[in-house]
């Protein structure tokens, strides 16, 4: 048996990822007019093509249910109209933000008087291997185009006649601006075996960036010969300190947890100030009781609220990506942050206060990717902050940090300029 017939999908990855190369050097020259062209072509395609589009999800989401794929996973999974405008509404939000290449970050002038500067290039080449969102598809294609970077997208299979509806509207805008096709190219396959053989083109591709649940990522980082940023759980916390405001503490924690439980950026631990919990735990209790959450307490917590079931350290550690909800009580701010310097997965943390001194030391002593004051965590998303859309949210911190923009999806280059400056 020869190598090839080992690896059945070597030929076809290794074009996939020469063309990709090949492709990148191509948009990276293009220019950001061009490239703006591009990512205002893909939205208008997304338009043009909504119903073909939504009759593909309408495909997936029906082989999901027969499937029994848990709630909140159909609903990261489920296109409307509503959603899809998003969608488009977001590759024209990344159109419209600065093009990074090509920013000078910082310069300065030495004694021997060059003067040198660091500027903003592309990465190169970037997989993105993803679940369920096929969101991602788009948001990934215009983040990687608008830093002048090639995409190589690997995405679900519950989500497979979706992704390639939406990477042909893709592919329309590249034509329209007349950049190569393979500047954004979807797996043909969802294999796990062409994803591990991606996974060895570090000639290729510069980094891979895996978006999905933590067996994935392991899956991921674990097989991967090209650098991988990686984001492994959402277990994300609002803590709710003894001056918050009590109606405040209430839709915070509300809005954190209940509207879309299975995202990453959803509480999956409430803490109670224990100056506070004897009356904001029954009406926590009852407001998400009332929406269908499942709230798991500490000792102290079942103490107030009885009917609350058992939390033990799994659960206080657990992304839950469900309507399940930790509750632990804590000894003020100090007591906060031991909790969440135990559990955190440094993805997103809220504290709901009207003292300005605690929320401080909160903001400085939680190192968390993302930190909030007054509000919730699901504003701990790339374009909500003002990214236009994310490629994802990293909690290494290796070389982002938190929700990933286009400006996250360049490097560095130094410049210097000389006027006949010899070392001696």
């Amino acid at each position: 048996m020869n190598a090839e017939t080992k690896r059945p999908f070597a030929v076809e990855i290794e074009r996939i990822a020469r063309a990709a190369r090949d492709a990148g050097r191509v948009v990276a020259k293009a220019g950001s007019e061009r490239r703006t062209k591009a990512l205002r072509a893909i939205a208008d395609a997304i338009d043009r093509r909504a119903a073909e589009i939504l009759a593909a999800n309408a495909e997936d989401v029906a082989a999901a249910r027969a499937s029994d794929l848990a709630a909140p996973m159909i609903d990261r999974l489920r296109l409307d109209e509503k959603r899809l405008a998003g969608v488009a509404a977001a590759v024209r939000e990344i159109a419209a933000i600065a093009d990074p290449v090509g920013q000078i970050v910082k310069e300065w002038t030495r004694p021997n008087g060059l003067r040198i500067g660091r500027r903003r290039i592309p990465l190169g080449v970037i997989a993105i291997i993803y679940e369920s969102r096929p969101n991602v598809t788009t948001d990934a294609a215009a983040l990687c185009l608008r830093a002048g970077n090639a995409v190589i997208l690997r995405g679900g299979s519950e989500a497979w006649s979706s992704n390639r509806a939406l990477a042909s509207a893709v592919a329309d805008g590249l034509d329209a601006a007349g950049l190569p096709r393979a500047a954004v190219q979807l797996l043909p396959t969802t294999d796990r075996e062409a994803m591990t053989e991606l996974l060895q083109r570090d000639g290729e591709i510069d980094l891979v960036i895996p978006r999905g649940g933590e067996a994935l990522i392991r899956f991921v980082a674990e097989r991967s010969r090209i650098p991988v940023i990686k984001h492994y759980r959402g277990n994300c916390h609002v803590f709710v300190e003894r001056t918050a405001k009590p109606s405040a503490g209430l839709e915070i924690c509300y809005n954190s947890k209940v509207p879309r439980p299975g995202v990453c950026n959803a509480a999956e631990t409430i803490l109670i100030d224990r100056a506070i919990a004897d009356s904001f735990l029954p009406a926590l209790a009852e407001r998400l009781g009332q929406a269908g959450v499942e709230l798991r307490g500490d000792a102290e917590a079942r103490a107030i609220v009885p009917a609350l079931k058992p939390a033990t350290d799994e659960d206080f550690a657990a992304e839950f990506l469900d309507l399940i909800c930790a509750v632990g009580i804590v000894d003020g701010v100090d007591g906060a942050i031991r909790h969440i310097e135990r559990f955190s997965s440094s993805h997103t943390e809220a504290i709901v206060t009207e003292d300005a001194r605690v929320a401080e030391r909160f903001v400085n002593e939680i190192d968390s990717s993302t930190v909030i004051v007054n509000a919730s965590t699901r504003f701990a998303d790339g374009g909500e902050l003002g990214l236009g859309a994310e490629i994802g949210i990293s909690t290494t911190r290796l070389h982002a940090y938190g929700p990933m923009g286009a400006e996250e999806l360049t490097a560095t280059k130094f410049v210097v300029f000389g006027e006949g400056q010899t070392r001696k």
